[in-house]
């Protein structure tokens, strides 16, 4: 059962847009670290078990949300292979929210070195978990990573609004 809470249990904090270089790599990534943040800010100081618990009927959790987002980064810029997608979506009960969220920062500082060590947005990016075949290119791989990141930085924002009231970015 969902308990909503009182609307002004915790007062709005937002972040503006990045500001970044006027490069395009520059612009994507810039977003990108931005979404990610946002993503942590959302779960950090939830307290157990709220932070594991299925806030909507499909089970999705906010802590599943950073597991599955540190997967998806690993996947399309690591080389990860993801035998079950939906198992990303849930932590384990041995896996700490520290634990979670600095795998996620890990990932992410990683993902970021790979990013800045290929500059050429039209060139293939790497091979996503490890499949054959052409790889997309490193622009569709990091508008693809922004897209996802920001579909779930809106699940976690709705998540962390029904656990304890916080909004904003």
């Amino acid at each position: 059962m969902v308990v909503v809470p009182e609307l002004s249990a915790k007062p709005r904090r937002d972040t503006r847009p990045p500001k970044t270089g006027p490069g395009e790599m520059d612009v994507l990534l810039g977003f990108l670290d931005y979404l990610r943040a946002s993503v942590i800010a959302k779960a950090e100081g939830v307290p157990e078990p709220q932070i594991r618990a299925p806030g909507v009927p499909s089970g999705t959790n906010l802590l599943g949300l950073v597991k599955h987002l540190t997967n998806v980064e690993r996947h399309w810029l690591l080389g990860q292979r993801v035998p079950d997608w939906a198992a990303t979506f849930h932590a384990e009960p041995a896996e700490s929210v520290d634990d979670v969220l600095r795998a996620y920062r890990e990932t992410s500082a990683r993902a970021n070195e790979v990013l800045a060590a290929h500059p050429d947005l039209a060139a293939a990016g790497p091979c996503p978990g490890g499949r054959p075949g052409p790889a997309p290119s490193l622009r569709w791989t990091l508008t693809h990573l922004i897209e996802e990141t920001g579909r779930h930085a809106g699940h976690a924002d709705i998540l962390r609004e029904l656990i304890d009231g916080a909004t904003g970015r």
